[in-house]
Order: structure tokens, then sequence, then C-alpha cells
């Protein structure tokens, strides 16, 4: 069998090379003509699609099975191992086949935790279930990708996920995932979001102008997404129920561009396209960082959020700032469409919204030092050490301009391991080749077509193929066995020899956080030379990233896309924020007061600004813990609370008359006036 493999050089996709790989392993089923594209009409969900549960009987899986069925949602029973029996009047089966075989169920939501998750998709796609939704995070890296290689050799099972909210159609009363359901009424938008806080915030905003929603599908903040935004655009395009389609997207990947290029494509061949709207989150985040999402960072070569905002509105998304102005912005769209006399073309109404405001963001090019802040990213020393221990010629020094530059990471779009051979350390486009493979691929050795490939961009002779192969199989060997997310080397190549002169290693905390594997590795991290703020928050499941600059405003934000947008659309407004705080997507009173601690230990701090989405946790229950935490901590700066969501007006109304220098808001564009002037001291 061989595997296909893209050649991207000078930022164009240029051929298909054949690599050759070990078999993959085939599911029942499955041909050899199999393509997961196939299972793209999987997703449209509705009352008809019968739903199971993997992980049934756990805590989260019962509270979520009670609520989807009050809605609706029609549920088939769930599969506990080795079991058979009764769990809330449902059917529970020994195995997911049993299940197939007896309840005939149209999807799955797994509820296991991360380090359990890849087996349970196994087990799913194994029993052909036709659409499978994985919730949980901290799935190893290494485990998404043997998965997806397995994906790739059927056409029976789609994946959403993992790490993400789910899916859920409002039309047909069927969620597949935990998303908040006060928030959804039954509508015309198609919403698809890689941030679950920011998906919420934006389904409420369209609730509010009355749209509602048709089908909102999530691709999760993991960097290997079952399901991406082109597979969503491609079903809202054929989807009668769906009149407007929203994208929010965020740092990381090429998704962004991935769907810009479909949506021009789009545009061009339809006479009335549906009018599209976007957003795209953390245009504000440092160079380099992890910003919450195991997916919010961006790799060597990927583009960065301005140039992602820019290319989805050259092809034609009307762009905001902020997801509460997606329902009045939409609602405008579709009403100037059907208004007679007037264009019903989206394309000449896409520039007509005052409201969207355009902002230039300054374009920062991240430093080595901004670069190293991922808690497992090791030391060059230690980089190197690692590469002695496997034979390869080590030799240190500065930088020149005839190095050579190679980076083995993840290709998201391709969904499999990528080599990077660039003759620029940025690994700019234009200087650099993509090349990505199959993850079942065992041995590169000097007749390997991506071996000529990468040496053909670096120009580099024939009589350099058996040196290179022996690099890139030792990269390989380190990046399966010590479970990286991305090896760089710089190397020098004279007189047929090649060195590395630096390396910079980043390993996959997952494997360690969830799994317990990688100890090793991860013992070489040294907390002592971290910010000890961020080294803090971690200990509360906290995500804190201290931001440089002038920065007066605290945030405090349940979500990590809906934290980098807070920080974005603060910035916009004119505040200068602190840094990035996310609790995690249930903000409770202990890690409020954990944050709030964490946010005043920063003398710049001024004024807090927090920006809570109440969805499982009742606003209420959030208001209440805000308060707590205030009178306990003694606080005196000053604090602006934004809550939308389950049981607002409740909270805001008790924020409002607590007595203390709280200030309550509904409005994002009012609370950002009121943080920005109290920072301000005005």
């Amino acid at each position: 069998m061989t595997g296909l493999c893209w050649l991207t050089a000078r930022g164009q996709r240029t051929s298909l090379l054949r690599i050759p790989v070990k078999q993959a392993k085939h599911f029942s089923g499955s041909s050899r003509h199999s393509d997961y594209a196939d299972t793209l009409p999987n997703l449209k969900i509705g009352a008809h699609t019968r739903v199971l549960f993997q992980g049934f009987t756990g805590r989260q899986a019962t509270a979520n099975v009670k609520e989807s069925l009050a809605w609706g949602t029609k549920i088939v029973g769930g599969v506990k191992p080795g079991v058979e029996g009764e769990h809330l009047g449902l059917p529970v089966f020994p195995s997911v086949k049993a299940a197939q075989e007896r309840a005939k169920p149209d999807a799955s939501a797994i509820y296991v935790p991360g380090n359990q998750t890849a087996k349970a998709i196994e087990e799913a796609i194994d029993a052909e279930i036709p659409l499978v939704v994985a919730v949980a995070e901290h799935v190893p890296l290494h485990d998404i990708l043997r998965i997806h290689s397995i994906l790739k050799t059927q056409s029976k099972t789609r994946l959403i996920g993992a790490n993400c909210p789910g899916i859920i159609s409002a039309i047909g009363k069927c969620r597949i995932g935990f998303q908040p359901l006060p928030c959804f009424a039954p509508g015309n938008i198609g919403i698809v979001a890689k941030s679950g806080t920011l998906s919420y915030e934006t389904v409420a905003s369209t609730t509010r102008a009355g749209l509602g929603q048709s089908l909102c599908i999530s691709m999760g903040g993991d960097p290997l997404a079952g399901t991406n935004f082109v597979d969503a655009l491609k079903i809202f395009e054929e989807d009668p129920d769906t009149q407007g389609i929203i994208l929010v997207g965020e740092i990381g990947g090429t998704a962004e561009i991935d769907a810009a290029e479909w949506i021009q494509d789009y545009c061009r061949r339809t006479a009335e396209p549906k009018p599209i709207m976007a957003l795209v989150g953390g245009r504000q985040a440092p160079p380099g960082r992890i910003m919450g999402h195991a997916g919010a960072w961006t790799a060597p070569g990927e583009p960065g959020p301005e140039e992602k905002y820019k290319a989805l509105e050259r092809a034609g998304a009307v762009m905001v700032n902020h997801p509460e102005k997606f329902g009045e912005g939409m609602k405008t769209l579709l009403d100037r469409s059907r208004t007679p006399g007037s264009s019903s073309s989206f394309r000449n109404q896409k520039r007509g919204l005052h409201t969207m405001r355009r902002v230039a963001v300054e374009n920062r090019q991240p430093s080595i030092q901004k670069l190293q802040a991922r808690t497992l990213y090791v030391k060059q020393f230690q980089a190197l050490e690692m590469l002695k221990k496997k034979g390869v010629s080590v030799n240190g020094g500065a930088q020149s301009v005839s190095d050579l530059f190679f980076c083995l990471t993840i290709d998201r779009t391709s969904l499999s391991p990528t080599l990077i051979a660039s003759s620029s350390a940025g690994f700019e486009p234009s200087s650099s080749a993509r090349l990505p493979f199959v993850y079942t691929t065992e041995k590169f050795d000097a007749g390997n077509p991506l071996i000529a490939a990468a040496a053909a961009q670096l120009q580099l002779p024939e009589s350099s193929h058996a040196k290179l192969a022996e690099l890139v199989q030792t990269l390989w060997q380190i990046y399966k066995e010590k479970e990286a997310f991305t090896l760089e080397v710089r190397a020098s190549y004279a007189s047929e020899t090649l060195e590395v002169r630096g390396a910079r290693f980043g390993f996959d905390d997952a494997a360690f956080r969830s799994s317990g594997r990688q100890e090793d590795v991860h013992r070489l991290r040294n907390v002592a030379e971290e910010v000890p703020e961020e080294v803090e928050a971690e200990k509360d499941g906290i995500v804190y990233v201290k931001l440089e600059g002038e920065g007066s405003i605290g945030t405090l934000v349940n979500g990590a896309g809906l934290a980098m947008n807070t920080v974005d659309a603060l910035s916009i407004h004119g505040g200068h924020c602190a840094n990035f705080l996310d609790t995690g997507g249930k903000a409770t009173s202990e890690t409020v007061k954990s944050s709030f601690r964490i946010i005043t230990s920063d003398p710049r701090v001024k004024a807090i600004f927090v920006n809570i989405f109440g969805g499982l946790t009742r606003c209420d229950m959030i208001a209440e813990g805000i308060i707590l935490a205030f009178q306990d901590l003694n606080m005196s700066v000053p604090v602006v609370v934004r809550l939308r969501g389950t049981n607002e007006e409740s909270g805001q109304k008790m924020i409002a008359e607590s007595g203390l220098p709280l200030h309550a808001f509904d409005s994002f564009e009012d609370a950002a006036k009121k943080v920005i002037s109290l920072a301000r001291g005005m």
C-alpha cells in the first residue's frame, strides 16, 4: 500500500508524492477505495438520529442523558464494557458492537476520560457507527494521530472532536454533546466553531436576534479535528434549513485559510450565496504561546491570526470583532437580501454593515525566547543530548546564512505528521517544503521520495540523501517514542556531512497529564524558571498567561476562545490587558477566588473584567462565587462583571445589588467602556 503526501513548496500545493508505508489497519466494511469524505452526510443529525452513549453510567454522561432526553433527543441506550442491564430506563450494552446490532444507533457520544477516548473511538469505528462525537480534552496527540490513520481507511464513520462540545440540531432537538440548551432556539443559522464558549455566545446572539439555529457543529480545540470548517460549510451549503452561516475561528492551524478558499469558490460559483459571517479569536495572543486550547498555537510555517482574518474577509465573509454582533449583523444581511428592489446577492451586501469595525493588529514576530513558553519545551542542550544518544552528529554553534532548518510536526489539514524542510529559520512558506506522511510509516531511507523532495527544496545533491534520511529517521523515532508535537533542528551540510547545530523540542503534555506516559520527559521541566503566577494558576486547573506591556486590566474568563476574544475586543476598544486567564469550561467559586488572587498579585492591574458565559454552570451560582471571593480576599480593585447565559438576569441582579464595587453589565460594549475607564482612574 502507498500513502499520499502533499508537497507544498513556495506556498503552493504542487504535486502528490507516493510514500511507501506500512499497511494501515482496515476495518470491516472498508475497501481499497474507501474515502473518509464519504461520511460527510452523517453530520446532518436531527429528530431521526438514534444516539448511543459510551461511558453511559458515569456521572457526567448520566446528567447529560437526562437533559438531552428531556429536550427531545432520541437516546437508545449506552455501553458499559462487559455489563448488561438498565440505566435511566434505557438498556446498557456490554460493547459497542452489541449495541450496534441490537439498537442500531446513528451516532455515539463518547463520555470517557482523555486516556480512554482513543480506544472508545476505535471501538465505535470497528462497529461502523456513522457519527462519533468525542468531548474529552487532554486526549494524547499521538493517540489521535493513530485514530486518523484508521479513519482514512474507511468510509462508514465520521468523527467530531476530540475536545469539543459536540453537535446539536436545534430544529431536530438532537444534542450530542454538552451544549447549554437554554441558549438554543430552532431557526435558520448554521454555526461552526473551534471554541465552545465563543459558539455559545454566537448561539445566544442569534437567538436574541430572533434567528435561531439550524445546525451547530464544533470543530473542537484540539490540533487534529475529526471534522473541520470546510466539512461543515459543505453541509450548510446543501442544507435547506440553513439560510445564513457563521464561522468562529482562532489561532493555530490552517482551517480558516482552507475555509476562506472554499468561501471564495462558493461565492464565485453560486448565483445567490448564503450570507457568511466570521470571527477569528486570538489576534492579540503572544506568538508561540498555547492559549488554553491544546490546538491554540501556531506551528512553524502556519498563518497568523491577522492573515486568517484578512483571508476570510477577502473571500467574502463579513467579519466581526465580538460574537455579540453576529445576531443583529446576520439579521441585517438576511433582511436586505429579502427586501424587494434591493440586490439579493450576498456579494453586494457584505461591505454594508457599518457596525463591523476593521482594526489593524500589530504584526509581531516571535522571538525564540517567547517561543520557549510551552511547559514541555526542553532546553536546547537537553534536545541535543537526545540526538547524541541516537548517534546524530552534533556540533552546536552560532547560526549562519548557509544553515538548513527541519521541523517534524503535525499537518492539521492532512491530519498526519509532516516534515518541513526550509532555508529560513522562520519556516516561511516561500522558502519551505511541507511534506506530510502517514503515521504508520516505519522507516525513511535514501530512496524515499520524501527525502528526495526535502533535498530538492534545500538544493542538496543526491549524495546527501543517505545522511538526510538518517536525520529524519532519528527525528521520527524520537517523535514517536517520546510523543513529541514538534521537533526543530538547525543543521549544516558540508563535505557530505550533515551536522546538527541547534535544536528545539516540544512534547505533548496530554500524554503525561491524562495517561501518565513520558514521565522522564516531564521531569525535564524546571518550573523555577517559569512565570510564578502561571505555575500557581496551573495547580488550580487555570490557564494564566501574563502579557507584556502596560496592561492595566486583569481578565477572568471561562473558556479559551472567549478569553482570547475578550483580550482582542478590549484592545480594540483602547484597553490594555495585563493577562489572559481561562478558568476552564466551568467557573466555580473556588476557581474564581484563585483567579482573583493571581490577577491582583500583578501591581499593574487597576481594574478587573470578568466575562463569563454561564452554560452548564448557572450565572446566579457564578455571581454568588464572585461576591464571596471578593469579600474573602478583601479586594479593593474595582471589578466589571458581564454575565451571559443560563439565569443571566438573576446573576446580573445579584452583582448589582451586592453593595460591593462590582459593576454588572449585559452588553460587552458597555462593559468594555466601563472597565477601561476604571483602569484609567476615571
